[in-house]
């Protein structure tokens, strides 16, 4: 067994596996009787450089800047395409993710976010988050960020020792860091969330528990806490740091843990823990399978059809040259596929048991629109083995379920 490296973002799917869909009928298979929640999330590609652990779709933006505006129009005219899928349904998230989004102007947040507004039913409380770096300029932009609309920052600060933040390949230092945080509150940011991460090479123990103790002094209302782990098609995977073993890196996420609840922030997934009623709404809706639209270049959907009682994923080419040049037509479409039963099971589940606290048995059926049974040979297996406990109503990963969550989640992989 391995331990898993919690993630600064949920799985969606297994890479590499598909079911067959053309297997099964599958509009007699799903019955829906409600439709999950819908969320959005927006993605900026660029980043003023590309840290050497990072896989997602990021490009140093060089002079991609002057490009600001055209892409702001692309993102609108992605979601005008997108629409009809999501006829009526309130969004009671957006998240505006890269790379750096905080690049961009406030100008330019507040064009995206009125064509928003204009576009989709949105709530007074609706959350809307803003990634965003601790660069000093960044920082002054905060209060007009607010101001365009944006209720909740991400700051990406990932330690407070400036050596580990150098290895990083950050561009901040951990003054800034600070300053960021403290900029967010004077901003009237209520609700902000501060990225770290642990087991870094040639960390110890204290040097991880001090960047604890900076955060929690700073106040934020959200602490995402994630391991290093390092990914392919990185600078990290071709030329990897040492990093501490496993036994190391569970007691520095243990005694985290023992910290952050001290403080009053309460666990509620892997890597996630806020103060009471700040949970990200936006990552839950993630973890609880529900759907979301994606635009932006690379980006991911995921939406669920009454009509025709199936789960659908889109995904956008993910150059930006590719992104501008297409946005708003078909060809932004790189690929596409329909969920079978056995594809939502898996994705179920390896979201839900992240949660601390699971998931309740009509949440299942309500979000994959299946029965549980379908999902009854993992979860007999994983109750065998003490990784989960199940009552009448609810299903919980135990301490034990979650170290070892990458072992879990395999259990409801298909046998063929």
């Amino acid at each position: 067994m391995t331990a898993l490296g919690a993630s600064p973002a949920p799985i969606f799917f297994l890479p590499g596996y598909h079911c067959n869909p053309c297997c099964y009928n599958l509009a007699a298979m799903f019955q829906f009787s409600c439709l999950p929640p819908l969320s959005l999330y927006i993605h900026f590609p660029w980043c003023v450089r590309k840290c050497p652990y990072c896989d997602f779709n990021s490009h140093e933006i060089r002079q991609e800047r002057k490009q600001e505006g055209a892409y702001i129009e692309s993102l609108i005219a992605d979601l005008e395409t997108e629409l009809p899928r999501t006829w009526g349904r309130t969004v009671v998230s957006i998240f505006m993710g890269g790379g750096t989004p905080s690049l961009f102007s406030p100008e330019s947040i507040d064009r995206l976010l009125s064509a928003l507004r204009a576009r989709l039913p949105l709530s007074a409380e609706t959350e809307i988050t803003l990634e965003a770096n601790p660069g000093t300029v960044e920082q002054a932009r905060f209060a007009e960020y607010r101001d365009a609309g944006v209720n909740r920052l991400s700051i990406g600060i990932q330690s407070f020792h400036d050596a580990q933040l150098q290895a990083l390949g950050r561009i901040h230092t951990r003054r800034e860091a600070i300053l960021a945080a403290e900029a967010a509150h004077l901003a009237g940011f209520e609700n902000f969330n501060l990225d770290l991460m642990f087991a870094l090479a040639g960390q110890a123990l204290k040097e991880a528990l001090d960047d604890v103790q900076t955060a929690i002094a700073l106040e934020p209302a959200h602490l995402s806490y994630y391991q290093l782990t390092i990914e392919s098609n990185t600078l990290f995977h071709h030329h990897p740091p040492a990093l501490p073993d496993e036994d190391i890196a569970w007691q520095m996420q243990e005694s985290a843990q023992t910290l952050f609840h001290t403080a009053g922030y309460r666990q509620y997934e892997v890597s996630a823990y806020a103060r009471p009623g700040k949970e990200c709404v936006h990552n839950l809706n993630y973890w609880r399978f529900g759907d979301y639209l994606g635009i932006g270049a690379g980006a991911h959907d995921k939406i669920t059809d009454a009509h025709t009682q199936t789960i659908h994923r889109n995904w956008k080419v993910k150059h930006p040259d590719d992104y501008l040049a297409t946005a708003g037509t078909s060809r932004v479409i790189a690929g596409s596929r329909t969920l079978s039963p056995q594809d939502a099971v898996l994705e179920f589940m390896m979201n839900a048991l992240r949660l601390t606290h699971g998931f309740d048995h009509r949440l299942f059926s309500e979000h994959t629109g299946l029965p549980l049974h379908f999902a009854e040979k993992g979860l007999q297996q994983a109750e065998q083995l003490g990784w989960l406990k199940q009552d009448q109503n609810t299903i919980c990963p135990t301490a034990r379920g979650r170290r070892f969550l990458d072992d879990l989640i395999s259990l409801f992989l298909p046998d063929t």
